[in-house]
């Protein structure tokens, strides 16, 4: 699995000084990469018991919505507030610079149905804890989080898993 990180770019010292940003265009502009990491998900939930993925706005949603399409089962978008036009229920998260809220459809997911939360990258966990709350919410359930790339020193997977969740990752990178 670690061949994905391949197609990964790192940006040094951006969004600010010491920041190594880790950029999945690159791998989402190569096919062979893109289908790499689609195919290499569809194999570990294939046979998964979930009824649902739902992603996180904006980069979830590029890669849950192949992976639902290819296991048959719906997608639900994670959005930022005011982005669904339907009645929505919401949470507010803490990102490391401030805070924010993401919003699903009221009637999104029924009571008791099995999610698989997906986005492109843990780092300190705000926004996939927010997400992961918002689900329950409505009565669901998280059978796992999933992402092509964890950052383990941000503490973002050990988050997760204290508040009683599994975390896959396809790939992770040392240091910020």
């Amino acid at each position: 699995m670690s061949d994905i990180a391949k197609y990964i770019r790192t940006i040094p010292h951006y969004p600010k000084e010491g920041i190594m940003f880790r950029d999945i265009t690159t791998l989402l502009k190569d096919p062979v990469g893109f289908k790499l990491a689609i195919d290499l998900l569809v194999a570990k939930y294939k046979d998964a018991p979930i009824d649902y993925v739902a992603g996180i706005e904006a980069r979830g949603f590029i890669l849950g919505s192949p992976l639902a399409f290819a296991l048959g089962i719906g997608f639900i978008p994670v959005r930022k507030k005011g982005k669904l036009p339907s009645k929505t229920i919401s949470q507010s998260y803490d990102l490391e610079y401030g805070s924010d809220t993401i919003e699903i459809h009221a009637d999104a997911l029924p009571v008791g149905a099995n999610v698989l939360l997906i986005d492109d990258l843990i780092a300190t966990g705000g926004t996939a804890l927010g997400a992961i709350t918002l689900i329950e919410k409505v009565g669901a359930k998280i059978f796992e989080t999933a992402f092509l790339v964890d950052l383990p020193e941000l503490g973002g997977t050990q988050k997760i898993q204290k508040a009683g969740h599994k975390v896959f990752s396809l790939c992770s990178f040392e240091g910020h």
